[in-house]
């Protein structure tokens, strides 16, 4: 015989589905007449079964009689003669009232009180003057209810609502501790507190959202791609990244990256910081990843996102909790469990970023966890003039607004800094009245992020004078130093905790720093304190965050980049902080660290003064300029300093200092 054919929906069972959904809650168990079994089976039957017989037991002990003395009807007339009875309230036989003071009743055990209640005997004469003696007395008699004691709902809600009560919160707990991984039952503690952004929000995120960044933006379109069309990948066997870590500064853009992947791609998107995971309980932070993984899974294809990852992803075994079990290091575990768990078919990805990717344990770098780590580093001009374009779309700019001009001002900001650099100008233009944004708001916006708001406060002369000389001094090396930044701005006026500020930005973005360079900076950074010592013969406490800024620059040349001979090309210096017992360095190393910094600050120092000398004239036309101005753009302090606006002559490099300049390009302390 021919086999029987299969119906259409057999057929349709078995086609292939894009993802396997792994995790998906099981349906729950149904109980007689299709009802949802009650946790705990028989068991819990009982339970309820015995809170009702202690429910009953105590309920029965509260009475439900009204609590009267019971006194004879002669008791009564006698207290009526006695004018010991405040008010009666009747119906039919029964009387209810209240005396003046407590009476003993005659024939109980009920404690003297002035609540009563009597009867009215039935062969009482029918021309009873018991109104008219009420009357007589002052007594109030009214038409209320006679107190009947406990209604049938009380008696109901007392024998039945406490364990009603706990049953129901038995129930929620045990409900919410199955939904949670079993820790439902502490409030929710084991829940994963991520934030869900499906499909078709109005805000969604995508990659034209995202500027200045097209090389990590060019890997995760491949994310993106796939999780379109997985089928493309795996006819070449080719398999997704289980995980992509995105690294770099803060402010650059890996948490906007991680959003635009996910509105890209139309899937689900999970939120959550890592140190939401760890909690007071031991075992939280554990549940919460298998409850995270468990809601992406059954959303599928879906993105988890982890932000600031180091928070509990840092090497295990330098700090262990007391008696071996540390929060942090149980949920790290567990991640590394769920990563292992899936196999790329459930379709969900996992994104991380992380401000250090240099202290995360080596098994959540390994392949097959973070498969692929992508560094987001700062703009360069081009890039931060797309930012700009990005975040003045819906703000209104001037004619004289110039983006491209505004991004080569603002060498080393994120896009971080340039969302909150149109802000502040858009809120500057609107507190001046302007119809919209001009330049003058940027760069008034900027000098304030950058240099600090303006304090009103008053200066003597004399301290106006010495703060004119520090700034100059900072100045003028800034024109004279080979390779120094160009001077921007100088001013007097007071911002921030400084009296007085110099800024200098370069030409274009600098991605290595040479010797001459490095050595520049130091001797403008110590320009204020040479000037002081040369005009008035002593220092002040003017220079503290410059000697902060030079001794930084210096221990980073000596201790780790190789820029003294002293020390050689080796790196002792970390950025990591040490334990003592980890210190790389020896004794004998550290003491010679610390003589070739004071050896280059003192040389770069004496060269200060030596330059600042020989140009006097020049220091004094630049201080006098700014006791009148105060503050001097880029031009106007050329020509005080007697300089066309452009490169000033400066002497050459300082010889014997330091060799062998490094073309290493870390970021400058």
């Amino acid at each position: 015989m021919p086999p029987e054919p299969e119906s259409p929906r057999r057929r349709d069972d078995r086609q292939p589905t894009p993802w396997r959904v792994e995790g998906a809650p099981e349906p729950k168990k149904r109980g007689p007449m299709g009802m949802p079994s009650p946790p705990g089976g028989r068991r819990f039957l009982y339970f309820v079964v015995a809170l009702l017989a202690l429910n009953f037991l105590f309920a029965s002990l509260v009475p439900s009689k009204p609590d009267r003395i019971e006194v004879p009807y002669t008791q009564f007339l006698a207290q009526v003669d006695r004018n010991n009875v405040k008010d009666v309230f009747a119906k039919g036989d029964s009387l209810q009232g209240t005396f003046k003071t407590k009476v003993d009743p005659q024939e109980s055990d009920h404690k003297p009180d002035t609540k009563f209640t009597t009867f009215r005997p039935a062969f009482a004469p029918s021309d009873d003057t018991l109104l008219t003696q009420l009357q007589q007395k002052g007594v109030v008699v009214t038409a209320k209810a006679l107190d009947q004691g406990r209604s049938l709902w009380a008696d109901v809600l007392l024998f039945f609502g406490p364990t009603l009560l706990l049953v129901g919160i038995f129930v929620f707990a045990a409900r919410r501790a199955a939904a949670s991984g079993g820790m439902g039952g502490l409030g929710g503690l084991g829940r994963s507190r991520a934030k869900r952004y499906d499909v078709g929000e109005v805000s969604r995120t995508t990659f034209a959202d995202v500027a200045g960044i097209d090389d990590a933006e060019d890997e995760l379109e491949e994310i993106v791609d796939f999780l379109k069309n997985p089928d493309k990948y795996r006819a070449l066997g080719a398999m997704i990244p289980k995980g992509v870590l995105l690294s770099g500064q803060p402010g650059t853009g890996k948490t906007l990256l991680a959003r635009a992947v996910a509105g890209e791609a139309d899937v689900p998107f999970f939120s959550m910081s890592a140190s939401e995971f760890i909690e007071m309980v031991v075992g939280v932070g554990a549940s919460r990843v298998r409850d995270l993984f468990t809601q992406a899974k059954a959303a599928a294809p879906s993105i988890i996102f982890i932000d600031e990852l180091d928070a509990i992803g840092r090497q295990r075994g330098g700090g262990a909790g007391l008696g071996g079990h540390d929060e942090r290091e149980q949920t790290l575990n567990q991640i590394l469990t769920e990563m292992d768990g899936f196999t790329g078919s459930e379709g969900v990805i996992v994104l991380a970023a992380t401000n250090r990717p240099d202290v995360l344990d080596a098994a959540l770098l390994r392949p097959g966890r973070f498969d692929r780590r992508i560094a987001v580093s700062p703009p360069d001009v081009q890039g931060r003039e797309k930012i700009l374009e990005v975040h003045t779309r819906s703000v209104p700019l001037a004619e004289d607004v110039d983006l491209k001009s505004i991004a080569a001002t603002t060498p080393g900001m994120v896009g971080a800094d340039l969302r909150n650099l149109v802000n502040e100008a858009a809120l500057l233009a609107a507190k001046r009245g302007h119809p919209a944004v001009e330049s003058s708001d940027f760069y008034n916006s900027f000098e304030k992020i950058v240099l600090g708001t303006e304090r009103r406060i008053t200066l003597s002369r004399e301290e106006r004078e010495r703060t004119a000389y520090h700034e100059g001094g900072h100045a003028l090396l800034g024109m004279l130093e080979p390779g120094a930044d160009p001077v921007r701005k100088v001013s007097i006026v007071p911002r921030g905790r400084a009296l007085g500020v110099t800024f200098q930005s370069p030409e274009s973005d600098r991605y290595g720093y040479d010797t001459a360079y490095l050595l520049g900076r130091i001797t403008g950074a110590l320009g204020g304190r040479a000037a002081e010592e040369i005009v008035y013969g002593t220092v002040t406490t003017g220079a503290e965050s410059d000697l902060e800024q030079v001794t930084r620059i210096a221990r980073s040349m000596v201790g780790r980049w190789g820029m003294s001979d002293e020390i050689g090309l080796v790196s002792v210096i970390s950025d990591e902080p040490q334990y003592p017992a980890a210190d790389p360095a020896s004794e004998a190393t550290r003491e010679l660290i610390d003589r070739e910094v004071r050896r280059i600050v003192e040389e770069c120092y004496v060269r200060a003064v030596d330059t600042l000398r020989e140009h006097r004239e020049r220091l004094d036309s630049l201080a006098h300029e700014l006791l009148e101005r105060e503050t001097l753009d880029e031009g106007e302090a050329y020509r005080a300093a007697g300089f066309e606006r452009g490169r000033a002559p400066g002497d050459r490099p300082p010889q014997g200092l330091l060799k062998e300049p490094s073309s290493a390009a870390p970021e400058l302390p």
